[in-house]
């Protein structure tokens, strides 16, 4: 009796403690922080003012909700044809059902040589997972200038790279 006792007991903590040590947080648990840097433009862009530009930015983020990220944006495009610009940007993301599909807003302040613009822009892309932790993220985009929408208005497409930290 003492055995069979012993050996349940046993059994009990073993399990309590591989449950503790193997515990799974879903991809986008809150108080998640997020860390990326992407590239835009190679002629995978358009709006009506330029024909060829690269985008480079930088991303930080933090989920504070189970699939709710806040995010904020810093960037540089530089342009063929024109001036370049700096961009600091604010926005939102909701990630669908843990499977890395997801919508983001938000709004980008630009400045470029004598002219600032507010552009709110909206996104949809994916999180594709090559680890735990590093993602793939390619993105559609939309940005509306609010100062010129015919000149500085355009969509595009954004590859990424991610970095989900506990």
């Amino acid at each position: 009796m003492k055995k069979t006792l012993l050996a349940i007991i046993s059994g009990l903590l073993l399990s309590l403690t591989a449950n503790a040590q193997g515990e799974y947080l879903p991809p986008f648990a809150k108080n998640k922080i997020y860390v990326a840097s992407s590239l835009s433009g190679l002629g995978l862009s358009y709006n009506a003012n330029e024909k060829w530009n690269l985008g480079v930015d930088a991303k930080g983020g933090w989920l504070f909700e189970d699939n709710w990220m806040v995010t904020g944006t810093l960037g540089y495009d530089y342009r063929h044809c024109g001036s370049n610009s700096l961009l600091l940007g604010a926005g939102a993301r909701y990630y669908i059902e843990q499977n890395g599909l997801y919508l983001g807003a938000g709004a980008n302040y630009v400045h470029e040589h004598n002219f600032d613009d507010l552009r709110p822009t909206v996104q949809l892309g994916y999180a594709f997972f090559l680890n735990r932790y590093v993602t793939v993220e390619p993105e559609l985009y939309y940005n509306q200038s609010l100062k010129s929408h015919s000149d500085y208005s355009g969509f595009g497409l954004r590859i990424g790279v991610g970095i989900y930290l506990y």
